[in-house]
């Protein structure tokens, strides 16, 4: 019996599972890169960043269970493009915080005027790239594992998915063991691990009847904290980049604003920490946490 199914409940499909998230996730990358294209707004773009993490995520699944010397060269296309909007998105980060903050913090007026104008041109140079990506290449190589799996036949699939996520979930678990709160760039790589195997999650959680509905919202309430403390220190890193090479009035009130605000960061992040284990199991042969609860 597959794990925290009830007698005489009906199975899922695991390959018809993969079939279906491999679609779905490939249409909604295409959907956001259209919307991008017609309507470059920083919704829009943070909609695509997140269509193009889920079919990373589905990638490093299905290389997981069966890999394939193409899935790397995909992957590396769908991660180039996520590198290509870093800078953006963290130029648009620090302007959502100082539209919040500029009344408290006036001194902080020049910045926010430079900022917006690196963003415009940031918007410029990736709308232009955006609309000569040729995607073509891996609308064939979508087709292409669909068919695979349309024909692959093995009796433990169920088993080769779960245990790819069981893999995901030991690297997240390594790196928050190596976490050290005084080098927050350890939290940063357990956050970018993180996004991998939640989403992971997100596809396999069909197969879990017992799955608390609950638990999809946590992980992502736990990923934003570790993304406030890498957020904060983004916004106090961009800002004495631009300070130096600017005059500027004195910061010292912002100075202490930011110091408090990344240590509660900090704090609510290692009250949680040990939350991550209430995600998933810590081995194949052991229960899920939800049922051990039971």
């Amino acid at each position: 019996m597959s794990p925290s199914k009830k007698p005489g409940q009906s199975e899922p499909d695991p390959k018809q599972l993969l079939l279906d998230a491999l679609e779905m996730r490939w249409e909604n990358y295409r959907t956001e890169l259209k919307n991008c294209r017609s309507e470059f707004t920083e919704e829009a773009v943070h909609d695509l960043r997140v269509a193009t993490r889920r079919i990373l995520a589905l990638i490093q699944l299905l290389n997981s269970i069966s890999p394939r010397p193409r899935l790397k060269k995909i992957a590396r296309a769908f991660k180039d493009q996520l590198d290509e909007f870093d800078d953006l998105r963290d130029t648009q980060v620090i302007l959502g915080e100082l539209s919040g903050i500029l009344q408290e913090l006036p001194q902080l007026d020049e910045f926010e005027t430079y900022l917006r104008s690196h963003e415009e041109q940031m918007l410029q140079d990736l709308r232009k790239k955006l609309k000569q990506r040729d995607t073509s290449e891996i609308t064939g190589w979508i087709h292409n594992r669909r068919d695979d799996l349309d024909v692959e036949t093995t009796n433990d699939l169920e088993s080769q998915i779960l245990d790819a996520v069981d893999d995901a979930f030991l690297v997240v678990r390594q790196r928050l063991g190596w976490v050290d709160l005084a080098r927050s760039a350890t939290v940063h790589r357990v956050r970018v691990v993180f996004k991998a195997f939640r989403y992971m999650v997100e596809i396999v959680q069909p197969l879990l009847s017992d799955f608390p509905p609950g638990i999809l919202k946590q992980m992502n309430d736990y990923q934003t904290l570790m993304g406030d403390i890498q957020d904060l220190e983004v916004f106090v890193q961009t800002l004495a980049d631009f300070t130096e090479n600017a005059s500027f009035p004195d910061l010292n009130a912002v100075q202490h604003y930011y110091e408090k605000r990344h240590s509660e960061a900090i704090s609510a992040f290692m009250s949680a920490m040990d939350q991550l284990h209430t995600f998933w199991r810590p081995a194949a042969d052991q229960p899920f946490p939800w049922d051990q609860a039971q």
